[in-house]
C-alpha cells in the first residue's frame, strides 16, 4: 500500500478519482495550490546547476528552440484550436492561460524516462520560464486587456511561482542541501501535483457532471495539442533527420504545458470554470506520456524479440 502511494501514476489517478467522487475538501485544498506549486517549482529547479547561467553561448540554440516550441508552436496551436472549438468565455480564458504558461516542470524527468536529450530539455525549459516573465503579461494585455482587473496580482503570482523558486533553489545548491532533499524530492513533487490536480477537478466537479458536453470541445483542443501536435513534431524531426533524442525533447517541449500554474492562475484571477481546461489538460498529459513511454518500450524491445526468434 505504501509503495502504491509513492507511485506517480497511482497518485495522479487517485487525484482524478477523488476529485470526482469526493470533491468537498477541494474548497480547502484550493488554498494550498499556490504553495504546492511553489514547492514543486523549487524542487524542479534544483536540477538547474548554477553553472547553467555562466555559458550563454552553449545554451543559446536549445534555449531558443525551447521558447519556440513552447510559445511559437504549442501556444499557437492551443489558441488556434480554441478559436475553432471553444465558445464559452471561461473556457477560452482557461486555454489562453495554458497557452501563456511555460512548459510543465515534468518535462525534465519525462525526458529522462523517455531517453531524450536532457541538456536540450533543461535549457529549453529554463529559457521558457525566464521568457514567461515577459510573455505571460504581454499575452494577457493583448487578449484580455482591460477585462483583466488586477495585473499586479498576476505579477505577484509569477514572482511566487517562477522567481522565488529559482532563488530558493540557488540557496539550496549554495548550502549543499540538494543531497538531503533528493530522497524525498520525487514524493514531494508528486503529492504537490496531487493537491493541484485534485483541487482543479474538485472545484469543477459539479460543472463537469451538470454540463458534461463542456468537456468535449476542451478535450478536442487538448487532443490536438498533445497527440496531434506531438505526431507532427516527431514526423518533422524525422524528415529533417534530427537526432532521435533531440526529437523526444522537442516533442515534450512542444506538447506539455504547466497546467498547474494555469489552473492556479485561473482560480486566483478568474472564475473557477476557467480552471477546467487545465484539469482536462492534466488528464490528457498523463495519458499522453504513458502512451509515449509504452511506445518507446515496445520499440526498444522489438529488435530483441526479432533477434531471439
Amino acid at each position: 500500500m505504501i509503495r502504491l502511494l509513492g507511485n506517480r501514476n497511482v497518485i495522479f489517478i487517485l487525484a482524478i478519482v477523488l476529485g470526482l467522487a469526493l470533491p468537498q475538501p477541494a474548497r480547502w485544498t484550493v488554498l494550498a495550490m499556490m504553495p504546492a506549486l511553489a514547492l514543486v517549482m523549487t524542487l524542479a529547479t534544483i536540477h538547474v546547476p548554477n553553472s547553467y547561467f555562466r555559458h550563454p553561448r552553449a545554451i543559446l540554440a536549445p534555449s531558443l528552440a525551447g521558447v519556440a516550441m513552447t510559445y511559437g508552436v504549442l501556444g499557437s496551436v492551443i489558441l488556434a484550436a480554441s478559436a475553432l472549438f471553444i465558445r464559452e468565455t471561461s473556457l477560452w480564458t482557461g486555454f489562453l492561460l495554458i497557452a501563456a504558461v511555460p512548459p510543465a516542470v515534468a518535462v525534465i524527468p519525462f525526458t529522462v524516462i523517455l531517453k531524450g536529450d536532457l541538456s536540450w530539455t533543461l535549457s529549453g525549459t529554463v529559457a521558457s520560464y525566464l521568457a514567461a516573465l515577459l510573455i505571460m503579461p504581454l499575452m494577457f494585455l493583448i487578449w484580455i486587456g482591460t477585462a483583466f482587473a488586477d495585473p499586479y496580482k498576476l505579477i505577484r503570482i509569477m514572482l511566487l511561482l517562477i522567481v522565488l523558486p529559482l532563488i530558493v533553489s540557488r540557496l539550496i545548491l549554495y548550502w549543499n542541501w540538494a543531497g538531503r532533499i533528493e530522497p524525498f524530492r520525487g514524493l514531494l513533487t508528486d503529492w504537490g501535483f496531487f493537491i493541484v490536480l485534485y483541487s482543479m477537478i474538485g472545484v469543477n466537479r459539479d460543472l463537469i457532471f451538470a454540463r458534461p458536453m463542456m468537456i468535449a470541445p476542451a478535450a478536442l483542443v487538448v487532443l490536438a495539442s498533445t497527440f496531434g501536435l506531438g505526431f507532427v513534431i516527431e514526423k518533422a524531426g524525422v524528415l529533417l533527420k534530427k537526432d532521435p533524442k533531440r526529437i523526444t525533447s522537442l516533442v515534450l517541449l512542444g506538447t506539455l504545458k504547466n497546467q498547474g500554474i494555469a489552473g492556479g492562475l485561473a482560480i486566483a484571477l478568474f472564475e473557477k470554470e476557467a480552471a477546467l481546461p487545465s484539469a482536462v489538460y492534466s488528464v490528457f498529459m498523463i495519458v499522453y506520456v504513458l502512451w509515449l513511454d509504452l511506445r518507446r518500450r515496445r520499440t526498444s524491445s522489438a529488435p530483441e524479440s526479432h533477434g531471439g526468434s
